[in-house]
């Protein structure tokens, strides 16, 4: 048998097999009220073959916000929509994490409470240009957080934790990856304090840790992960010395006992980062970024991952376990519907039994 379909220990949790559903941002919620829409329930449901379901980013404050139509777990309707898709995905018998994400500087006024400049480690604007409901505009100079304030988002992640295990998720992921909020802390191109948040490599990493202390608290060391993406360089993010920024980081990691680290796509082919952290790390290791069956099949057998993660495999193919062992052809994802929209390149992407039935 494929170790593919063979159970892993992820924190307190036995999956059933080692597919894990990367998580994506498909916009599909009020971007006035960031509550999911109900077809998100039936697209969580469809892809519930996953051994595990990491949500896309959800943002634990309004703060938090970096894109139109993205969901938040803030509010009780927020939760209460959250709630239909955790019974959704555990009536398939699956499990589902939901990934938490605050994009920091990489946001825009027009999607801030009271239109207020996005929040970041330093007073830098990163290059380029965001979405917005009225098109694309350049990122502004974002916010440096006072001490207090980092207090404050360092609880709005707690609370956002609490928030979704109320709502009927198994855990939760940090999302510290991708140029968003905490890799804005730990990266030395976007993080220029000179007070207990900057400088050395010890310091720009305490606001992650702080985040995790405060997830775990609220749910457990074995039902927290972690995600990071050293030198992919996504959002304007550069750091003077990534390996030993991460190999510090995932050191520290070991303290809290967490459910998984999940490393995702590596800026530098020359460098390989999965040798280098895979070993650092005393807990379940998730790989994903560009992988296929016999890619993901491979890094299983030779050790280099406990779990393999799915991205827009599982978004054109629902029930991608099925269609990998039965060797069955993989449908092709439209593109086009990525991000926002209705159920079109969303939960109408046929299925295998249904394929074969017509």
């Amino acid at each position: 048998m494929s170790k593919l379909f063979t159970p892993v220990q992820v924190g307190r949790y036995e999956l059933s097999n080692r597919l894990v559903m990367a998580p994506m941002t498909r916009s599909r919620a009020g971007d006035v009220d960031g509550v999911p829409m109900d077809e998100v329930a039936t697209y969580y449901e469809q892809r519930s073959g996953a051994g595990l379901i990491i949500s896309e980013g959800v943002y634990p404050s309004a703060s938090g916000k970096g894109y139109v139509s993205t969901p938040g777990i803030e509010t009780e309707a927020q939760i209460s929509a959250w709630r239909k898709v955790t019974d959704a995905v555990h009536a398939r018998g699956s499990l589902i994490f939901m990934q938490v994400m605050h994009c920091g500087r990489i946001s825009h006024p027009s999607m801030q409470p009271g239109n207020a400049l996005p929040v970041a480690p330093s007073a830098i604007k990163p290059a380029g240009q965001t979405w917005t409901a009225n098109g694309q505009q350049d990122f502004v100079t974002p916010h440096e957080l006072t001490v207090a304030e980092i207090g404050d988002v360092v609880e709005s992640y707690r609370l956002a934790t609490r928030r979704a295990i109320e709502a009927g998720f198994d855990g939760v992921e940090l999302h510290a990856a991708s140029g968003y909020l905490p890799e804005q802390f730990l990266a030395s191109g976007s993080n220029r304090r000179t007070d207990q948040y900057g400088g050395p490599i010890r310091n720009r990493i305490r606001f992650v840790l702080e985040v995790l202390e405060a997830m775990v608290a609220e749910a457990g060391g074995d039902r927290v992960g972690i995600k990071i993406s050293p030198e992919m360089n996504f959002n304007d993010i550069l750091d003077e010395n990534p390996q030993a920024l991460y190999w510090e980081l995932v050191e520290e990691l070991n303290h809290f006992g967490l459910a998984y680290l999940h490393m995702t796509r590596q800026g530098t082919p020359e460098m390989d980062y999965h040798a280098l952290l895979r070993s650092r790390f005393n807990g379940t290791y998730l790989m994903g970024a560009g992988l296929d069956q016999g890619k993901a099949e491979a890094v299983l057998e030779a050790g280099k991952a406990d779990a393999a993660v799915f991205g827009e495999l599982f978004l054109a193919n629902p029930d991608l376990p099925v269609r990998f062992q039965q060797g069955a052809p993989l449908n092709t994802p439209d593109r086009s519907t990525y991000y926002g929209g209705d159920a079109k390149g969303y939960i109408d992407y046929p299925m295998l039994q249904a394929t074969e039935a017509a």
